[in-house]
């Protein structure tokens, strides 16, 4: 447990404009001193392989996510005995994810940040190469066991980012990661729509290509991991020390706090709108007869859906020195626009019954054709308004619990994952109607409980930057978890 004095910098910094040393040469360095100078310079140099980590191993397995039910149904056609479903096996991998979640900060404490996210970077290999081999059982097996690696892989993940950045730069940091994670996003979909181009069945021959070489770029990934150094060296941050056990207790301790509870809304909505645009939303186009060609759209959507997270991931990384002046509650508030434009136009654009089964029911445009640019245009729109969300809530996560992020990123985790599953199991019974009703609602009540969040966060760091030095007031200015 960390003392109320290691706390004693604003959690919301401003970077001086006189700070001396500046990196201005390097496009998203800003310094403030020259111990800061290289700070930032060896977060600089680490940052970008650690997205290429998580680019490599979401190349894979994002991509392998995306063809699941499709190759699912053409080994089916082939051995009828196989009786899996795709649906089902990720609706297995989130809840797993969400109740290992609590476990997830204690094998940090015991494994580091590192070998904790290298550890659940093989569960995603064994996943992806089970399909070189495949059964039934193998298949509900290996999603739990990455839903298992994905709560390791992920609570590891905003630990090492926390221990890399600090205040001036979690933003940058939490923006350029999302963004170069999120390029997974376009190359796995451009492979899929020239791999499947054509194709109605995937023959045997073709799913093993294709799945080796997935396997190959997932464990490429794991070895990026791998050769990462230790975070927290550079930065002058580290974790509060404590048993595996005192982790767990921290975990359950800090999701019973009123800013966790309140964050807990904000993360259930990434977690449904995270099920519904990569999953529910490529079912509609698919399942939408109107469309000329529906099942070119899915790769499209796709593409479209990873341009929006790049682009807004980047903006937010490259510029998060100047927005984060501003606070991370206009950018949230942006999401929030942008999926409220993104949600009406789903419902003009697409019939109700398009998430359960092939249709041919009409728009609300005129002559109740559906318009493929505005199809296009929602990808995008859900991509961008996503990392809105995302971004900041990682930044706010690094900022706020900087001495208690295991446990934070846990909570964050466990929330959204339990929250992606209930979509899962929903989306076989409800229409399009329901769906867009549910996001609503909780886009509306997460926004708000964020913004409160993050305005008493703003509030308790001027009310410490303007307290005298070595003044404690800690019932009222520092009341972080811990």
């Amino acid at each position: 447990m960390m003392s109320q004095s290691s706390e004693a910098e604003p959690l919301i910094q401003r970077v001086p404009e006189n700070s001396g040393v500046c990196c201005e040469s390097h496009p998203v360095c800003e310094c403030q001193s020259s111990q800061g100078d290289r700070s930032h310079m060896q977060c600089c140099r680490r940052l970008p392989f650690f997205g290429l980590a998580f680019f490599l191993i979401f190349t894979a397995f994002n991509t392998c996510s995306l063809i699941l039910q499709v190759v699912i149904d053409s080994i089916q056609k082939e051995d009828p005995s196989f009786a899996g479903s795709g649906y089902v096996s990720l609706a297995v991998v989130y809840a797993v994810f969400a109740t290992t979640n609590w476990v997830a900060p204690s094998c940090l404490t015991i494994l580091g940040p590192k070998l904790t996210m290298v550890a659940g970077a093989l569960t995603y290999t064994l996943f992806i190469a089970s399909f070189l081999w495949p059964h039934t059982w193998l298949l509900y097996l290996v999603s739990v066991v990455v839903g298992l690696g994905a709560a390791l892989i992920w609570t590891g993940q905003g630990n090492y980012l926390t221990l890399m950045s600090d205040d001036a730069t979690i933003t940058r940091n939490s923006g350029i990661f999302w963004a170069m994670m999120q390029c997974s996003m376009v190359f796995g979909n451009i492979f899929v729509f020239v791999k499947f181009r054509g194709q109605e069945v995937i023959s045997a021959d073709t799913r093993f290509v294709v799945f080796i070489s997935l396997t190959a770029v997932s464990v490429a990934g794991t070895l990026v991991l791998l050769l990462l150094p230790k975070p927290g060296s550079q930065s002058g941050r580290s974790d509060a020390a404590s048993s595996p056990t005192k982790e767990l207790m921290k975990s359950f301790k800090l999701f019973v706090t009123k800013d966790m509870l309140l964050l807990s809304v904000t993360f259930f909505y990434t977690g449904l709108e995270l099920s519904f645009y990569s999953g529910v939303y490529s079912a509609c186009l698919s399942f939408t007869q109107r469309f000329p060609d529906p099942k070119m759209l899915v790769g499209l959507s796709g593409i479209s859906i990873g341009v929006g997270e790049i682009l807004a991931g980047a903006t937010f990384g490259i510029f998060g020195s100047k927005t984060i002046k501003f606070g991370r509650d206009p950018i949230v508030l942006l999401g929030f626009l942008i999926h409220m434009v993104c949600f009406y136009l789903i419902f003009l654009n697409l019939p109700k019954d398009s998430p359960l089964c092939d249709t041919y029911g009409p728009s609300k445009f005129s002559g109740g054709q559906p318009i493929v640019w505005i199809a296009l245009l929602c990808s995008f729109l859900l991509g961008f308004g996503d990392a809105c969300f995302n971004t900041q809530v990682y930044s706010l996560l690094g900022s706020v619990y900087s001495d208690n992020s295991g446990p934070a990123f846990a909570v964050f985790q466990f929330v959204q994952s339990f929250s992606a599953a209930c979509c899962f199991f929903y989306s076989t019974y409800i229409s399009l109607h329901w769906h867009l009703g549910i996001l609503v609602v909780f886009c509306v009540v997460g926004t708000l409980t964020f913004c409160v969040v993050e305005w008493n966060a703003y509030r308790k760091a001027v009310v410490k930057s303007a307290a005298p030095e070595g003044y404690d007031n800690e019932g009222e200015v520092d009341q972080r978890p811990s």
